[in-house]
């Protein structure tokens, strides 16, 4: 099993996406673009997107915000999709934001579908 946010997760990533064919997303998810800079606990930091529905290594260019946090806070937040985590971890200043505050809150009126959750599910499920 791969540790989060290596080279060889974000094949695991790439290979469970493709798997997962269509994701069913509604469209608020479906064209939301966001980049994640997630601080490593050995002080660099790892560059992905969540575009589309789907986790993707590095930047995308069609993002208009950035949301700077660490791993552990990625984890709860995009991962289990703990809304909880992610408000405590936005009003504590875990997550910093950069750009159009209104992206997120598309994120948080818009449910994932169930295809979506189940490929996070198995995302989760295939990190260390």
């Amino acid at each position: 099993m791969p540790a989060f946010l290596t080279e060889d997760w974000f094949n695991t990533v790439e290979q469970l996406t493709a798997e997962a064919g269509d994701l069913n997303l509604p469209p608020a998810l479906e064209n939301l673009a966001i980049n994640l800079v997630v601080a490593n606990a050995d002080g660099s930091n790892a560059e992905l997107a969540l575009d589309g529905g789907k986790i993707k290594k590095g930047l995308a260019d069609n993002a208009k915000t950035t949301l700077n946090m660490d791993a552990e806070t990625l984890r709860k937040v995009f991962l289990e999709f703990d809304l909880n985590a992610a408000m405590q971890a936005f009003m504590t200043g875990q997550i910093k934001v950069q750009g159009d505050m209104s992206q997120l809150m598309a994120l948080q009126t818009a449910k994932p579908s169930a295809e979506q959750k189940a490929l996070f599910k198995k995302v989760l499920e295939n990190t260390n």
